[in-house]
């Protein structure tokens, strides 16, 4: 048995605790006693506000040129178009460094922030074939010890648009990818009953999750969220959904927004958001309202999607309040639990959370309380993974 002992932390509710850490798990939370004789070797957080390690919960490490040379962005001719968005980052692909070495640069850079679990959508159509998973599968083994990782299969350019991918996404779950993604069936792919039947027919037939990228606007979006929440219940995976993006939830009407948030809460499909700058996104204050599950990701970094990006969850759920209109305290709170709790519900994480017997991995850093946190978005933060320090001041340790 290995214990671990913390004095003087600061929960979110403020109070002052002692915590232990016995086995890499939380054993005792308690009131601070100021001992006058603490336990040998006990590590003292001094009143640092003491989170969960935060969940990214949508991200591409197979896609990203963080740590490599600068790729100017090429904006698209006529407006956003996924199709040719996909074009660039083919072209772009082309010419970067080794996949290994891009997706190992924007781990360790999302570690050091604080990031402990993640979910990354990998790659995988005609033109890559299994390439990109087989790559990224084997960076998720080395970092193993040190961050959890779901990966989605995901058919980037569509899959009736690209013959072959069925087969290949398959392979993709049988090799040791966790979720099946998609892609805008109706306007990739054209075809919502068909790519929704392959989707879920995997899912099934894997007992695989689902996590589903949705950039339609307008009603034909809703009309696509729609159809994914009723084949979510249909098929009894209430919680083993997610849609990603969502734009047209935040293109709609107050009663149709009220409508689309009641069937996500009935069926359970969780609603990923990274509030982007120039596309309308999920009103997130409306929907946990409704009871969906809100969490977020920082999605492309600096790749041929868009240049920003700093894998810092703490950022975006500054981002996330900020773009939402959040002020109050308790509003500030629901942005910083988008990119914590909730991620770690709609990841279906086991042990999440600063509670006995959860796992200890959660980050310290300067602030009063949560609300300060996300405004303020201090970046001197240790982050700990079953109580070890592995990262400082947005650093690696070695």
């Amino acid at each position: 048995m290995h214990e671990i002992h913390f004095l003087n932390a600061k929960l979110a509710d403020g109070s002052p605790t002692d915590i232990t850490v016995t086995d890499g798990r939380f054993s005792t939370i308690t009131p601070a006693a100021n001992a006058a004789s603490p336990p040998a070797a006990a590590i003292d957080l001094a009143g640092q506000l003491v989170l969960p390690a935060f969940v990214e919960g949508h991200i591409h490490l197979d896609t990203s040129f963080y740590g490599d040379a600068w790729r100017p962005h090429i904006p698209c001719t006529n407006g956003f178009d996924v199709r040719e968005r996909v074009a660039f980052q083919m072209r772009n692909l082309d010419q970067a460094a080794p996949m290994r070495e891009r997706a190992r640069n924007q781990l360790e850079l999302c570690i050091g922030n604080g990031s402990l679990a993640m979910r990354s959508h990998v790659m995988v159509d005609a033109a890559v074939g299994l390439k990109h998973v087989e790559t990224i599968l084997a960076v998720r083994e080395h970092y193993r010890e040190l961050i959890d990782i779901q990966l989605v299969a995901f058919p980037q350019s569509g899959i009736q648009s690209s013959p072959g991918t069925a087969e290949l996404l398959d392979e993709a779950l049988k090799l040791g990818c966790d979720l099946i993604g998609g892609l805008d069936p109706a306007s990739f792919d054209r075809d919502v009953k068909g790519h929704l039947d392959m989707v879920f027919g995997l899912a099934e037939k894997r007992g695989a999750g689902v996590d589903i990228h949705l950039h339609d606007g307008g009603t034909l979006g809703l009309f696509e969220i729609e159809e994914i929440a009723a084949r979510t219940t249909a098929l009894g995976m209430q919680g083993k959904v997610a849609v990603s993006h969502a734009y047209a939830l935040g293109d709609t009407s107050a009663d149709a927004l009220a409508r689309a948030g009641e069937m996500l809460a009935a069926s359970g499909v969780a609603i990923m958001t990274n509030a982007p700058g120039n596309h309308p996104f999920p009103p997130v204050a409306a929907l946990r309202k409704a009871g969906v599950t809100v969490f977020a990701g920082s999605d492309n970094i600096r790749d041929s999607w868009w240049p920003y990006g700093d894998g810092d969850m703490l950022n975006r759920a500054n981002m996330i309040g900020y773009r939402s209109g959040f002020y109050e305290d308790w509003e500030l709170e629901a942005a910083c639990d988008v990119v914590s709790h909730a991620g770690a519900k709609a990841l279906g994480l086991e042990g999440y959370g600063i509670a006995v017997g959860a796992k200890a991995d959660f980050v310290a850093l300067k602030a009063e309380h949560v609300p300060e946190a996300v405004v303020a978005v201090p970046k001197a933060r240790t982050v700990y993974r079953a109580g070890r320090v592995v990262a400082r001041d947005g650093s690696m340790k070695g």
